[in-house]
């Protein structure tokens, strides 16, 4: 797959996706459901005070009344409330997609692992972000940069799953994980590196499947063929990394960031590992992002949960 606008081309082609979005009523938000609606992506729920919910698609020209097959409004003002509704909305497949509104992320995580009705499935839930880097041939798939702290060998044996499963959804058949740490060879006193280097082994012996790991690889290497040529560093992952995995939260959010403020990078990102595709929002993406976002969620969306 090209950039991220040919993802929102081939997200259109998979017709039906219902997004349930907790409290709804964000000016952001709404742009996004009204370009969504505009060019046909998906259909919506929209959680919150219907009133205000109605008062600022107004206002920035959505009129609802245009979309009623496409859109309906579940009333909520309470937040924990609004948090349960649209969590519940996608348990009980009414909705395929979990999408954070105006709401503090803890307030919909809580709901998405509530025992009773949430998203849960046994796995841990972790980050995938997809970016569309300027000068660069293909997109790159960076996790976990939002979850998981300090996941430790088992978590991140989740976590290479999870992005292997998305970055299959979007055309990446066999993904090349790059298992990233500061320096290529093995360090007993680094433990990033000790784990690239379980995580490649457990790859190669069948343990983790559908992808090639290589690691521990340094940024540089794992990007650039170049550099990986001029450390001796021969391998099929080296310089051509589809997935890259940091080995903390603190490594993953830098690069985040970095992608996006000094490289100007395009990005769409979800939450993996729950029954659903989840979509926490932040107040600084832009509308941009967002619609991205929606198009790999679209993309990663079971069709075996369906409504029938």
């Amino acid at each position: 797959m090209g950039g991220l606008d040919q993802l929102k081309i081939a997200a259109k082609k998979k017709e039906g996706n219902i997004v349930s979005i907790a409290n709804a009523q964000d000016e952001g938000i709404l742009q996004v459901v009204k370009i969504a609606l505009e060019e046909n992506l998906c259909q919506f729920l929209l959680v919150g005070n219907e009133e205000k919910i109605k008062e600022t698609a107004n206002r920035i020209g959505l009129h609802l009344s245009n979309y009623k097959e496409k859109v309906s409004i579940q009333h909520a003002t309470d937040l924990t409330a609004i948090a349960h509704s649209s969590v519940k909305a996608v348990s009980q497949k009414q909705a395929d997609i979990l999408m954070k509104g105006n709401i503090a992320t803890k307030d919909v995580l809580q709901a998405v692992l509530n025992k009773e009705y949430g998203l849960r499935t046994g796995k841990i839930l972790s980050h995938t972000a997809v970016f569309e880097v300027p000068n660069q041939e293909k997109l790159v798939i960076l996790t976990d940069a939002a979850m998981n702290i300090a996941p430790d060998m088992q978590q991140k044996v989740t976590i290479v799953e999870n992005a292997v499963q998305v970055a299959q959804s979007i055309g990446i058949e066999v993904p090349k994980v790059a298992a990233l740490a500061p320096v290529e060879k093995v360090n007993p006193s680094m433990q990033s590196t000790m784990d690239a280097a379980i995580l490649t082994q457990m790859q190669r012996r069948g343990q983790i499947k559908n992808c090639l790991i290589d690691g521990p690889l340094a940024f540089d290497n794992a990007v650039s063929k170049r550099a990986a040529v001029q450390k001796g560093i021969s391998s099929e992952v080296a310089g051509d990394a589809d997935i890259l995995l940091a080995p903390s939260i603190e490594v993953g959010n830098a690069l985040y960031k970095s992608f996006i403020y000094y490289a100007q990078a395009k990005v769409a990102a979800l939450i993996c590992g729950a029954k659903a595709p989840i979509i926490l929002t932040s107040r600084a993406d832009t509308v941009e992002s967002k619609l991205h976002s929606l198009s790999l969620a679209i993309m990663t969306t079971n069709s075996n949960r369906r409504r029938s």
